[in-house]
């Protein structure tokens, strides 16, 4: 699963990956208030979308570390 969407990640500038980190917290945090109100049916999607945040973040510094070495 982290192959494939590492690859769809290597295709986004550095402004869309940005994008892409905050689109992905908000729903996250949405989400998680939503769980918080009333059960969701699988609760392992809040899961799911921590590690796809963590994933975009990581991809994101490791962009701008290489960045900064050049």
């Amino acid at each position: 699963m982290a192959k494939t969407q590492k690859q769809d990640f290597k295709d986004l500038t550095p402004q869309e990956l940005q994008d892409k980190v905050q689109e992905s917290q908000i729903a996250y945090k949405k989400a998680r208030f939503n769980h918080a109100v009333s059960p969701l049916d699988n609760p392992l999607s809040l899961r799911a979308m921590r590690r796809d945040v963590a994933r975009l973040k990581t991809e994101l510094t490791v962009r701008t570390k290489a960045e900064k070495t050049k």
